[in-house]
């Protein structure tokens, strides 16, 4: 794979890497088989512009931020190093207001996307996971919808074995 890059995936001829990307291959390539993670009704263009914008803000907005306070929180304690809290501080008003946005969106819908869970709720759980056990959760918590759409999308089978 380019770049040395796992996770990586093979289907066939088609080879690929990057996490997003394979899921989008999966979701699409397997619609119908399993836990549908795009729109139901996939081929209308504007359904599928919507979960696209959430997964370009999962990947630009909110993803930069947690993996940064992910690292303070957690990572820096399996290696020994002491958590910076000037970072955790600015990071933590950023996903404030990337989770005050998400907050509006789900007072008019259950998940990001729309009524149904799509690769953009899916592409939020693993650095979810991560914070749930941090003073980071908070700012998760505090936030009415967010904490239930938290809840919702972190109780399902597929996020309790990635806990496993």
């Amino acid at each position: 794979m380019p770049f040395g890059k796992v996770p990586a995936f093979e289907d066939g001829d088609v080879k690929l890497f990057e996490s997003r990307a394979i899921t989008q291959y999966i979701a699409h390539r397997y619609e119908g088989q399993g836990t549908n993670l795009l729109q139901p009704d996939s081929k209308n263009l504007a359904h599928y512009a919507t979960m696209a914008i959430g997964m370009e803000v999962e990947a630009h907005q909110f993803d930069p931020v947690v993996s940064k306070l992910a690292w303070e929180h957690v990572f820096k304690l399996i290696y020994g190093l002491t958590t910076d809290q000037a970072v955790v501080a600015k990071e933590e008003a950023k996903l404030a207001k990337v989770l005050d946005v998400y907050e509006a969106r789900l007072k008019e819908f259950k998940y990001l996307a729309g009524d149904t869970f799509t690769l953009t709720d899916l592409h939020h759980i693993p650095a979810i996971q991560y914070l749930l056990d941090t003073p980071t959760k908070n700012l998760f918590t505090e936030r009415p919808r967010v904490n239930e759409w938290v809840a919702e999308i972190t109780k399902r089978p597929a996020s309790q074995k990635i806990l496993q």
